[in-house]
């Protein structure tokens, strides 16, 4: 399975961003999609989850501000972003894995990855 993210860029705080992850190689409708994002210097942090099932949780920070979603036909994943903070200045990363079938947050459940997209909210 091939990721390629892409939709970052420079945003005012309270801004809106949408990030896109495609998918090769598999359906995004029998995997396990989610988000991550990276502070330089500091560990992968989980953003958010879309489930083969279609379910789909949030870390605290995003909750209620991202949202994630799938479309099966473009075998694409968006994370959709909203009321964005200058905490939110980070590299995203897409990740994918057949089944997570342990701790969702944790990077090692994932077996495949997509390059970064830098994403930067300006105060």
């Amino acid at each position: 399975v091939q990721l390629q993210a892409s939709g970052g860029g420079l945003v005012q705080v309270g801004g809106s961003l949408r990030l896109v992850c495609e998918a090769s190689g598999d359906t995004v409708g029998t995997l396990d999609m989610a988000w991550f994002r990276q502070v330089p210097g500091k560990v992968l942090d989980f953003v958010a989850i879309v489930r083969r099932s279609g379910g789909t949780y949030y870390a605290d920070s995003v909750k209620g501000r991202f949202r994630i979603s799938r479309d099966n036909a473009k075998n694409t994943v968006y994370l959709q972003m909203n009321s964005l903070e200058p905490e939110d200045t980070a590299v995203y990363y897409c990740a994918a894995d057949r089944y997570v079938s342990g701790d969702r947050t944790r990077i090692r459940e994932y077996k495949f990855w997509g390059q970064g997209t830098q994403v930067t909210v300006s105060s």
